[in-house]
């Protein structure tokens, strides 16, 4: 939100926002309650500790040179915040440690065999690409409604925990494909190569194509010149958008460059440029449903979980693919016991 925007939805001058920010002057509880109300926050939120940024350099934002500013900045808050949620989440249970390796000398489809021989993948299609990435240790999230511009991104933070954020906005098949991609900037662009630039983005992109649709498992399925409608009946095997398939074909010289073409082009023609007609469902989070399960259990209100983090029971959720539960009437906080519970999660 720009500061004129936040002037007009909460009354305050520009000029006082603007000293608020740069520590010339301190609001008045009135004017924090007013601010509150037009960021929808708490006001313990403008009070509560300071917490290190994201540099962002750390980041795979796509086509960083073209995106807004502000784009940029809300998508980075977005991130660090849930690194917040992690980090209250660590600090009662007992989570999946990271096991993603980082492969920076090899080329994107060795380093995508790499990742599925290590994790016992087979050449079998992955059923359910975040609860693969849970089980490694890799913390997803999705992105809030105002992060809408940024299809995806990535980070290692502090170097170790890997986080993915995921836009929920695009179609089942489209988000296995990018968290797959952002897995793929995690594995090729560490030790000081830079997870953000034409480069990186092909890269991460390739990988992505390899370890959905592995070499052997695609030469299997005997697609040698398939047209749009073998295409389309693979694709619900594999669970990726008809058009990746495509690219893949083409990619292992299943197809000619002239039949990728024109398979492409009837598959524009039937929807599948755009969306994906008949899709998967969207995948969602399988470690964040377990720990809200767990506080329900216990007793522990989630909004007390949003005020230990203040925020909002809504801005929570935002960042949790909507997984958390509806408040009770009369819900009351209520003791949580201290056990760490053991969250084990099952690939697939």
């Amino acid at each position: 939100m720009t500061l004129s925007r936040l002037s007009q939805e909460s009354g305050v001058s520009v000029r006082s926002l603007t000293a608020f920010e740069n520590g010339h002057k301190a609001p008045s509880p009135e004017t924090l309650d007013l601010l509150a109300s037009a960021l929808d926050l708490p006001v313990s939120f403008f009070s509560a500790s300071e917490v290190e940024e994201i540099e962002i350099d750390a980041l795979s934002f796509r086509a960083l040179s073209k995106m807004s500013a502000l784009d940029r900045d809300s998508a980075r808050a977005a991130g660090r915040l849930a690194i917040e949620i992690n980090q209250w989440m660590e600090e009662r249970f007992t989570l999946p440690k990271p096991n993603v390796p980082t492969l920076p000398h090899l080329s994107p489809e060795e380093a995508a065999e790499r990742v599925r021989a290590l994790w016992g993948l087979g050449e079998a299609p992955i059923p359910n690409m975040v609860h693969l990435l849970e089980s490694h240790g890799v913390r997803v999230f999705s992105l809030a409604a105002d992060c809408a511009s940024v299809d995806a991104f990535s980070l290692r933070w502090k170097e170790k925990t890997p986080f993915i954020y995921l836009n929920l906005e695009k179609s089942g098949e489209r988000g296995r494909f990018d968290a797959a991609h952002e897995l793929g900037h995690l594995v090729l662009h560490a030790q000081h190569r830079i997870p953000h630039g034409p480069e990186a983005e092909n890269e991460a992109q390739q990988f992505a194509s390899a370890f959905l649709m592995p070499r052997s498992g695609i030469l299997a399925q005997m697609l040698h010149n398939a047209d749009a409608k073998r295409i389309l009946s693979a694709k619900k095997k594999w669970k990726v958008a008809a058009v990746a398939l495509a690219y893949r074909l083409k990619d292992l010289g299943l197809v000619t460059d002239w039949r990728y073409r024109t398979t492409v082009k009837h598959l524009s023609q039937m929807g599948y440029r755009r969306g994906e007609p008949d899709g998967i469902i969207r995948e969602s989070s399988q470690l964040l449903g377990k720990v809200f399960s767990a506080l329900r259990a216990s007793d522990f209100p989630t909004s007390k979980m949003a005020d230990d983090l203040n925020i909002t029971v809504d801005e929570l959720n935002r960042h949790v693919f909507g997984l958390v539960p509806l408040v009770i009437d009369g819900e009351q906080e209520s003791s949580y016991s201290k056990v760490r519970p053991n969250l084990r999660l099952v690939s697939g």
